[in-house]
């Protein structure tokens, strides 16, 4: 990706230019110039951040609810809930469109805010259930008889001890605000409201023409990030899948 931003349009197709070409930011300053691109960069960010907010707060308590509290049912509950998850996003589509239009949400970034946590909750729910599970409730016990209320033991004892798992929802939940492509494409119609990954599509292919230059050059800044972040806590990500799927 980074080579092709650097090149010609017409260099891109050369074999013999694969390594050997002239560099150039055409491709760079026609994506800050001519398109709203850090607009979209700011609303991804903003939709992501929102988002991630709305998952945590639901998904923490009830993974934990389910997996401390309600005993066998909790395991079934939770199996449930991971299968709305596995629902396909299109069928979801006609309901969801309804609830957004009812709420006069339509060309809104607050269409995705309410969207997308209907898929990023169950899964997370799923996942923290799993890896709540794995912490012995001893902690918890020996923090209650020191005088905590449950809630305190939650926050106090609990939650920094699953951050692992806590990180995993976060990345998670923000890559699927960065990628998802449906919704963000068909709730929001003007290029101002657009995210990265609906903007980028729309305003840089143009019928069978692909600007690949720019192309390349939108998707490479965000997967700098979020490269980033994996390789810093790649353990911890690991920890936090294998935490909550399999134990």
């Amino acid at each position: 990706m980074a080579v092709t931003s650097f090149k010609r349009q017409d260099q891109i197709f050369d074999p013999k230019r694969t390594w050997s070409f002239d560099p150039t930011f055409d491709g760079w300053k026609f994506l800050f110039q001519q398109t709203k691109y850090l607009t979209w960069i700011g609303n991804t960010a903003l939709v992501g951040g929102i988002v991630v907010a709305i998952t945590l707060v639901l998904a923490v308590p009830a993974g934990y609810a389910l997996a401390r509290l309600a005993g066998r049912v909790g395991q079934s509950m939770g199996v449930a809930i991971f299968l709305t998850y596995l629902v396909p996003p299109t069928l979801l589509f006609l309901p969801l469109s309804r609830v957004i239009t009812k709420l006069g949400l339509q060309d809104s970034l607050w269409s995705l805010v309410v969207v997308y946590p209907s898929f990023t909750v169950p899964f997370s729910i799923w996942l923290l259930m799993g890896f709540f599970k794995s912490i012995p409730v001893e902690l918890e016990d020996a923090a209650r008889i020191d005088g905590c209320s449950r809630l305190q033991a939650l926050l106090r004892v609990v939650f920094p001890i699953s951050l692992p798992g806590v990180l995993t929802v976060v990345i998670f939940t923000f890559s699927l605000v960065v990628n998802e492509y449906i919704y963000a494409i068909t709730f929001i119609s003007s290029s101002a409201h657009r995210t990265v990954s609906a903007g980028v599509p729309t305003d840089l292919i143009r019928g069978d023409l692909f600007n690949w230059p720019s192309i390349m050059a939108a998707i490479l800044i965000p997967s700098i990030p979020l490269a980033l972040v994996y390789n810093a806590f790649l353990n911890r990500f690991i920890a936090g899948f294998t935490g909550g799927a399999f134990r």
